[in-house]
């Protein structure tokens, strides 16, 4: 689906990433974990298209995505924003259906098919009792409803997604996330995301990327990477792991003084 090749990233002149070879696959799901200013966002634009490598290069599927038209690369990837400012009094029915302008080739309007996909999406995350509402309106955790609506709505193989549980309460954390799980499981869709929960993060992803934000990088397969070493160390703190049941319970060790 998408892969880096000795991928680089710094900002100014520091070093983030250092030559990263990821191959992420249709149907798997990817949590980004490390901390702050580790280059998680940095990454995730970089993979989007947003931002050029520093060295190395991003294909997607198979092919550099420097090469691909925006309107076709629409098609195939969908990118969700750590933060968005509305500047502008839109519904939130025409929020997301801007997301459908990738499907409209020479034709202006949206159609029935665009409207209903709209409205599907808005059901998904609960907010379609507001479809008529003005999107400055809204509290934190409704416009990052309404946001995830729109990637949904854009309909693209690839979902990238900058803390998709920010401003979310307990509820829509979990339907979020078993949504994404739902959507990589039976419709193939993969999915990149960065969060920091990591109970959350490790109940839904296939795979997770440890950053550390000198150049270092860890990647593999949950079981593997996930482990409370491992993240103590990309984490800079200790992790205790707690299994409940099926579920496996991350928390911060309280350290001795």
């Amino acid at each position: 689906m998408i892969a880096t090749h000795q991928l680089c990233l710094r900002i100014g002149q520091r070093l983030l990433v250092d030559q990263l070879d990821l191959q992420i696959h249709q149907g798997q799901c990817w949590s980004i974990i490390g901390r702050n200013g580790a280059g998680k966002s940095t990454l995730l634009r970089t993979l989007a298209g947003l931002r050029p490598a520093d060295g190395g290069h991003v294909t997607l599927g198979e092919r550099a995505l420097a090469d691909w038209p925006l309107t076709e690369l629409a098609r195939q990837r969908a990118f969700l924003a750590q933060s968005r400012s509305d500047a502008f009094a839109y519904s939130v029915i025409e929020t997301v259906l801007a997301a459908r302008h990738p499907y409209h080739g020479k034709r202006y309007w949206e159609d029935s098919t665009d409207h209903a996909i709209a409205l599907c999406a808005l059901e998904q995350m609960e907010v379609a009792a507001l479809a008529g509402r003005d999107v400055r309106t809204l509290s934190g955790g409704e416009r990052q409803r309404v946001a995830i609506a729109a990637m949904l709505a854009q309909d693209s193989p690839l979902l990238l997604l900058d803390e998709p549980a920010n401003a979310l309460d307990l509820a829509h954390q979990v339907s979020t996330m078993s949504l994404l799980a739902r959507l990589c499981r039976e419709r193939h869709k993969t999915v990149v995301m960065i969060g920091h929960d990591l109970t959350l993060a490790h109940s839904i992803s296939s795979h997770a990327l440890l950053l550390m934000g000198d150049g270092r990088w860890l990647a593999g397969t949950t079981a593997a990477v996930m482990r409370a070493d491992l993240l103590g160390e990309y984490l800079g703190h200790p992790i205790d792991i707690i299994e409940h049941g099926q579920r496996r319970i991350f928390i911060p060790s309280e350290e001795q003084s």
